[in-house]
């Protein structure tokens, strides 16, 4: 890979996703730290205690929609409300295995660097999103 990242964030509440997302980023070698949370509540909490881990603030964030507790669209909208310190500079990548245009519709609407795929992450979407071509 021909860029990296610093830190990239998985929240998905399935493991098994979580678990191959990871594999992907690993082995092309596309971040120093990868952060994977099974609950977008815990991502949230994560991302407001910056102070204790402003070295790995994620610079990505692939977010699944449909989660119990806190779904990716309840997830959104309180990541739009955050301090934009908070925030970061993060990209918000809505890696789904819905292909509804409604949702792709619904994503443009939070206003923040967004975009909506398709699972799985493969290495060439990786690199297309790094790569600034999302």
């Amino acid at each position: 890979m021909s860029k990296k990242i610093n830190c990239i964030m998985l929240i998905d509440d399935n493991p098994d996703d979580n678990f191959f997302h990871e594999r992907v980023i690993r082995k092309a070698d596309a971040a120093n730290h990868v952060i994977i949370y099974q609950s977008a509540r815990e991502a949230m909490t994560y991302l407001l205690e910056k102070d204790l881990h402003s070295d790995r603030h994620p610079d990505l964030i692939f977010l699944d929609i449909n989660m119990p507790g806190m779904n990716g669209w309840e997830f959104l909208a309180e990541y739009k409300r955050l301090d934009p310190d908070l925030q970061s500079t993060a990209i918000v990548i809505m890696l789904t295995t819905s292909n509804n245009p409604d949702d792709k519709q619904k994503a443009k609407e939070f206003g923040i660097p967004l975009d909506f795929k398709t699972k799985p992450l493969t290495r060439d979407l990786l690199e297309n999103i790094i790569e600034g071509n999302f």
